[in-house]
């Protein structure tokens, strides 16, 4: 079976987010006045797999391994059945 999956990978809450606070810094010289930016990646995959139990699996091991630096960035896996 194919599944999409959409992965969004964040800094964690305590990890310096220099991209973020510069786009914040824009965004309030461009008079948008917001509380917080924090920028991160969006992956979206399609992959085969048996059923949503072995695609979450694979997922989260190449999250793991090549997507996200588990040191510094959490991530989130969506999955979506193709029919």
């Amino acid at each position: 079976m194919k599944y999409q999956a959409r992965i969004f990978v964040t800094l964690r809450p305590s990890v310096l987010d220099p991209a973020g606070t510069a786009v914040q810094s824009a965004l309030k010289q461009m008079d948008y006045h917001v509380d917080s930016v924090r920028i991160g990646k969006y992956v979206e995959i399609i992959l085969d797999a048996d059923n949503e139990t072995e695609a979450s699996q694979k997922l989260d091991e190449a999250a793991d391994k090549l997507l996200a630096n588990p040191v510094i960035e959490n991530y989130r896996v969506e999955l979506t059945p193709i029919a």
